[in-house]
């Protein structure tokens, strides 16, 4: 899914071109010893483009407005408060793996399965993976993790997961391409990073972590089903859910459109999950996320339901992006054919974690309700016996984009001090052997800091 917030910000990420300067002392091929040490060593495997450049400051305090991340892309995700760190000098290595599909314009390249990967010269020893959110791109998550990140001495890697933008839909040859291609991808960044890693510090990480918000923390969730071998853990943060015969997207959005036409009411949308106090919020999910969500992943799991929309295209111009299929309000996932249920199934979820892993969720997420998507999800890894590798923590007044906190400060929190929080709570579990606390909620506190503060216990 992606964030959106609002036609302004919309526009602005869906239409601005990335900016082309340079930080101020930036070194395309070089570096002394310490700052960008064996910068002419690193590479990253398989990557048919790879451009390096030696930083003096990697975080988005410095890089705003340069060619080394997009803030447009990023639009919506934290809140206006939230403190960020800099000063953090290193390598950055952005590129591309090969591809056939070119919705990623970013740098002119029109190229996609394009990452970046962020290389500190004050190295911890450790690797963190993650995958754009919604429909965006590999710098999209640049103020919620990579800052934070690398100012800690990680390393980090990110991937617009293959393809991006409102048609993403459209990749591939056989429904459910699109998506069951990030999950392809960030596997291979993964591969790829821990080995460019090596090649900068002569050493492979001594730790892994996948991580991710939305659709990022669905690649959490898949990566740690299928590939722990390659992870310590992660950090799912509202990751999407999808199982065959649901729940899932298709499960509960279609009533937001019936509601739009007038054919559904507020209880309609409680019956099938959203949750009750969310109703402030409803206005603004239905013009700028429930109908366009709706559309785009039933395209890509069941084209044939309507062939004429969205067709070839979501649209050209942000209205007709953010309009909704009439058609869709009439739409009955449990009743669709089973191919379309097979085509859900090859990148549905199981529960079966192999590595430990943290799931954050909001309640008042009105986009991924809660209800039919992670407490499922961890109803499903108890039933599969994973149980003892799980923690979950329910964010009270938590919304799916921390943006929208700056609207309704007096209602909701932002997620991103609680993902923080759950970040070291794992790796004191991984490497320190460390319980984190129980399964629980954690309460909006009823004054004191929320953008930059928040405790798990």
């Amino acid at each position: 899914m992606r964030p959106w917030r609002g036609v302004p910000l919309l526009a602005a990420a869906l239409l601005a071109l990335g900016a082309a300067a340079v930080p101020a002392g930036a070194e395309a091929a070089s570096g002394t010893a310490g700052h960008c040490a064996r910068l002419d060593r690193v590479t990253v495997p398989g990557a048919e483009r790879q451009q390096k450049a030696c930083l003096p400051d990697m975080t988005t305090t410095a890089l705003a407005g340069t060619a080394y991340t997009d803030t447009a892309d990023q639009a919506g995700l934290a809140a206006a408060g939230t403190t960020r760190p800099s000063g953090v000098p290193g390598v950055q290595v952005d590129g591309y793996f090969p591809d056939t599909s070119g919705f990623n314009t970013t740098h002119g390249w029109r190229h996609d399965a394009q990452f970046v990967l962020r290389l500190p010269d004050r190295w911890n020893g450790g690797l963190i993976v993650t995958g754009a959110p919604g429909t965006r791109k590999q710098y999209s998550l640049d103020v919620l993790i990579s800052d934070w990140a690398i100012a800690r001495g990680y390393a980090f890697a990110s991937t617009d997961k293959g393809n991006s933008g409102p048609d993403f839909y459209t990749d591939g040859r056989r429904p459910g391409d699109a998506m069951a291609e990030w999950n392809r991808r960030t596997t291979q960044l993964t591969v790829a990073a821990k080995a460019a890693v090596a090649s900068r510090y002569g050493r492979t990480p001594h730790r892994t972590y996948m991580t991710g918000i939305s659709n990022g923390g669905y690649l959490t969730r898949w990566q740690l089903e299928h590939h722990p071998a390659l992870y310590d853990g992660g950090v799912d943060w509202e990751g999407t859910l999808w199982t065959a015969d649901g729940p899932n997207l298709l499960t509960s959005l279609p009533v937001t459109v019936a509601r739009a036409q007038g054919r559904a009411g507020d209880a309609d949308l409680l019956a099938a999950g959203f949750a009750p106090g969310s109703e402030f919020l409803w206005a603004y999910h239905q013009q700028a996320y429930w109908g366009l969500t709706q559309k785009v992943y039933r395209a890509l799991f069941d084209p044939s339901y309507d062939l004429a929309c969205p067709g070839a295209s979501a649209g050209a111009t942000v209205p007709e992006i953010l309009a909704p299929c009439a058609s869709d309000a009439d739409y009955d996932y449990a009743a669709r054919p089973a191919a379309v249920h097979r085509a859900v199934g090859r990148v549905s979820l199981t529960g079966r974690i192999g590595k430990p892993m943290i799931t954050l969720h909001g309640t008042l997420d009105t986009l991924l309700p809660i209800a039919t998507d992670s407490d499922v999800y961890a109803r499903m890894i108890d039933s599969a016996g994973r149980g003892g590798l799980h923690r979950y923590y329910t964010i009270e007044g938590g919304n799916h984009v921390d943006g929208l906190y700056d609207t309704y400060p007096d209602r909701l929190r932002p997620i991103l001090p609680c993902y923080r929080a759950a970040f070291d709570a794992l790796t004191s579990w991984v490497e320190r052997g460390r319980t984190p606390p129980t399964d629980r909620t954690v309460p909006r506190p009823a004054d004191g800091d929320v953008v930059d503060s928040c405790a798990l216990s």
